[in-house]
């Protein structure tokens, strides 16, 4: 067993070495970068075990207790290399956790754990994942639900050709993401996730307001391939369900427009004249 520990964290330095090199890395091109914006292409995913690593994964989360914040923020701490201390990366690879549900996160975590999520970037996730446990994963999640999280810029250039010319590129995820596509048997995305993507109460789905638009690009592909590997597979079917019809133009522009998303600042100063 300490053989079995040594080497879990001898492979948890090394990633976060390499995390941390990346990230240098990442930080020079930015600043070599010119005024055409770029976004850095996804990797390809790397093989990753089929089989179960831990089958009791997801099962141990109902035995854990709600998460303690504090606890998470030190636990938290290996997280920073790829999410940011906060929970905003600065590199579009990586997914903003900040503002998540605390139970999304634990059973994310729990998945990958599981070897049930073994695409994008479970390669990086399921050694920092086994590594804790259950209550672990309560306690990062709270810490990351208590962050507040950043938004970007959604893409407003115009749409020259195709059935949306003249459309601003971010409008076509816009429409979708309020009104859906009844034609199509799309619903709209804020029936579940709320007018600003924060999610409604109850189930805890995930916030998606201000979320990095390639991994939002990038999940939703996985949706639309419908495919999976997720023993409690309800939430994914509905997303496939949603997915499946989508054009590569409307994935690409949700994820613009949910990039942009965010909730109105607390302190943003008021208009005169208004209340």
């Amino acid at each position: 067993m300490r053989n079995v520990r040594a080497y879990g964290i001898a492979a948890l330095t090394s990633l976060l070495v390499a995390a941390a090199a990346y990230a240098q890395t990442a930080d020079q091109a930015t600043d070599q970068a010119t005024d055409t914006a770029t976004v850095t292409p996804l990797p390809e995913a790397a093989p990753v075990e089929a089989a179960p690593l831990d089958a009791s994964a997801t099962e141990a989360l109902a035995q854990a207790h709600w998460g303690d914040a504090k606890a998470g923020a030190t636990k938290a701490g290996v997280c920073a290399a790829c999410h940011g201390v906060d929970g905003n990366p600065s590199d579009p690879m990586y997914p903003r956790i900040a503002g998540m549900p605390e139970r999304y996160v634990a059973e994310q975590l729990a998945l990958y754990k599981s070897g049930e999520r073994n695409t994008g970037m479970a390669a990086l996730m399921v050694p920092m994942a086994s590594m804790l446990s259950a209550q672990d994963m309560r306690d990062v999640g709270a810490y990351f639900s208590q962050q507040k999280p950043a938004a970007g810029i959604a893409d407003d250039t115009l749409i020259a050709e195709g059935p949306n010319a003249g459309l601003k590129f971010y409008q076509v995820g816009e429409r979708l993401f309020q009104g859906g596509d009844i034609e199509r048997g799309i619903p709209a995305c804020m029936a579940c996730h709320g007018p600003t993507g924060g999610g409604n109460p109850g189930p805890a789905y995930p916030n998606i307001g201000g979320q990095q638009s390639a991994y939002v690009v990038q999940r939703l592909q996985e949706y639309r391939t419908g495919d999976t590997d997720i023993v409690d597979s309800a939430n994914f079917e509905i997303m496939a369900a949603v997915a499946k019809s989508l054009t590569d133009e409307e994935i690409q522009s949700l994820g613009s427009f949910l990039q942009g998303l965010h909730h109105r600042a607390d302190d943003a100063p008021a208009i005169a004249g208004t209340p």
